[in-house]
């Protein structure tokens, strides 16, 4: 796979990216370089979950469904959410940003969901159960992303969060269960529009650019709609053609600055035309794994691996400091390269890697 460009947004199975004791198998080798080679590539790829995860994953899409629908056409004034970053490791419940005519339920493991005004609601039905799934699935992906990089096993330990959660814990991961656009939500609904290639229409919402800060994002929507920023600079639809088990995978901020900037944040954007004639709106479990509030990214690891890093990521932040700076977009792409590697077998028959 190296120095060689992916035609599309490459697919890989997650239980060929799960590490096993002793060398590393070819199928596992081959795996983490297309994913790895995708993210260079699209800052995005597929994960294709076992048939009986899918089930799970499309249940909780229903539940979504149910749920959103039978809201209030517009919150209550104490649901308005307004992405305020001190609260970052705080939400819980139910949120919507009637700018980006969005809805969000977040499930916090360890945080009493937020109560409305309204008295007593339902959540969406299995988020423990999808929280584990993908929780475990991010994990797998960011120890796969290390392995390409050369670091030691389970690099991050230190700042994500315990497994299983310990007394009184509460989880800095987040499940957000979301529905945009749906048609019985009045919100001012303030849109861009902009041309695709084929001429035809498509409409975003205002703050179209959206980076997220996790270390991993993993996303499965019911319909498509999740544009993701290549890295000659295009919008590419990146859940238009995937499978009941299938789920998209991007890195975030924290990932960037945790790996010296070799792993490039995904710029994406939601589109939200053509929903109206939809019952539903479309809905997304989004599962974020995310660093420890009380902790430090730094580079530590990177440099003890060999690579190069530049001034700006030498000094250590605090988790909790770094989430409530803003990032400018266009800084970020002024980055280098995901590396290249490849898997060279030595004489001896282990392998190493190397630029």
């Amino acid at each position: 796979m190296a120095g060689s460009d992916l035609p599309s947004l490459g697919r890989v199975k997650l239980c060929d990216l799960i590490a096993c004791e002793g060398l590393p198998s070819d199928s596992y080798k081959l795996s983490v370089s297309t994913l790895s080679q995708s993210l260079a590539q699209y800052s995005a790829a597929i994960i294709q979950f076992p048939s009986s995860d899918g089930a799970l994953l499309r249940s909780g899409l229903d539940s979504a469904h149910l749920y959103f629908h039978q809201r209030a056409s517009y919150p209550a004034a104490d649901m308005i959410h307004d992405n305020e970053s001190r609260e970052w490791c705080k939400t819980s419940g139910y949120y919507a940003d009637p700018q980006l005519w969005l809805e969000t339920y977040d499930f916090r493991p360890g945080l009493t969901p937020t109560e409305s005004n309204s008295g007593l609601e339902f959540p969406p039905a299995g988020l423990p159960d999808m929280f584990s799934l993908l929780g475990k699935a991010a994990r797998d992906i960011l120890d796969a992303i290390t392995f390409y990089l050369n670091l030691r096993s389970s690099p991050f330990t230190e700042i994500l969060d315990n497994v299983p959660l310990r007394g009184r814990e509460i989880s800095s991961s987040v499940l957000s269960v979301c529905c945009y656009g749906r048609p019985s939500f009045q919100g001012p609904q303030h849109h861009n529009l902009t041309t695709q290639e084929d001429g035809q229409l498509v409409m975003f919402s205002d703050h179209e650019h959206q980076v997220d800060k996790s270390l991993i994002t993993l996303v499965k929507s019911d319909k498509a709609g999740l544009h993701v920023r290549d890295f000659h600079g295009r919008w590419v639809l990146v859940d238009g053609d995937l499978g009941p088990q299938e789920a998209i995978v991007y890195p975030g901020l924290a990932l960037y600055q945790a790996t010296a900037g070799y792993v490039g944040p995904a710029l994406h954007r939601t589109e939200i035309s053509n929903l109206q004639s939809n019952l539903y709106g479309r809905c997304c479990l989004a599962f974020k794994l995310m660093p420890k509030s009380m902790t430090s990214l730094n580079c530590s690891e990177m440099r003890a691996a060999g690579h190069g890093v530049e001034a700006q990521f030498q000094l250590p932040i605090p988790v909790d400091d770094f989430m409530q700076r803003s990032h400018p977009t266009e800084q970020l792409f002024n980055r280098h390269t995901f590396p290249s590697f490849n898997f060279p077998t030595a004489q001896d028959g282990r392998f190493s890697v190397f630029k």
